[in-house]
């Protein structure tokens, strides 16, 4: 598969409507991450969040959010030789939306192959192909599941392992215990509890070090300023960041951005 463009966690008001009467011209994936109303070939569909679809390439379409805002992940791509059988073999439907209930993981993979593909580096076209065959087989193996309630997907040790994995990639999207503990659908102290017991840390120990991680990796490799860096790793108050980085790392983020 040949990667034409790919966009990670995109959001759009209300009015934003996506319409391709003669299709997409090029295979399209989607992640759906808000409801949303699709018409594919003439017919009205729901999504619902937390969905996939694969356009073919002159499916007719459109598409808009349902409630406040539509976000997804896209990613366009191009059919090499026998890909469409890779396709078939790892049973992944066309034009039809499937909900899979949980996208976190392959989420972060799309976040990944958006990373590699915009970083144009040394043998990033190929990085990118492993990442994206990665994505199919996890996306195979979760439509799978789907279908089985017996799925491991669905067990509570998988479920906080994929959180954790989400703190790592997306740390500044955590905004506090309470939410997490909301969106796992148990008590606080209950969350709290398992996390611990499963991973051997608190959970906000993680999402400490998921911020420090990626603040020094900004610090290292762009050119942002100490506030813009802070406000990519979740931190509203840029003092508070620094004294936080610098607790973490002995230095200051000037102090460490200068040894780099």
């Amino acid at each position: 598969m040949l990667v034409g463009a790919v966009g990670y966690n995109y959001r759009h008001k209300k009015d934003f409507l996506m319409d391709c009467p003669d299709g997409a011209g090029c295979p399209l994936i989607l992640l759906i991450k808000e409801p949303s109303v699709f018409v594919i070939n003439g017919k009205e569909q729901k999504a619902e969040k937390n969905s996939f679809l694969l356009l073919s390439p002159d499916t007719p379409v459109s598409y808009h959010a349902a409630e406040e805002y539509y976000t997804d992940d896209w990613l366009y791509f191009n059919y090499e030789q026998g890909d469409r059988e890779k396709f078939d073999r790892l049973c992944i439907p066309r034009d039809t939306i499937v909900y899979l209930g949980n996208i976190d993981e392959l989420s972060q993979i799309m976040r990944s192959v958006a990373y590699e593909h915009q970083l144009m580096k040394d043998e990033h076209e190929e990085v990118v192909r492993h990442y994206f065959e990665i994505f199919l087989l996890k996306l195979s193996r979760q439509l799978k599941c789907s279908d089985n309630n017996s799925c491991s997907v669905t067990d509570r040790n998988s479920r906080f392992m994929q959180l954790r994995a989400s703190i790592y990639a997306m740390p500044e999207n955590i905004a506090d215990v309470g939410s997490l503990a909301e969106d796992m659908g148990i008590s606080r102290s209950g969350f709290q509890h398992l996390y611990k017991k499963i991973f051997g840390v608190n959970v906000m120990t993680d999402v400490i070090n998921a911020r420090m991680e990626r603040a020094s990796q900004l610090l290292a490799t762009t050119n942002l300023s100490v506030r813009e860096v802070a406000e990519r790793c979740g931190y509203s108050n840029e003092y508070g960041f620094m004294k936080r980085f610098k607790t973490h790392f002995g230095k200051t983020p000037t102090e460490f951005r200068s040894m780099v």
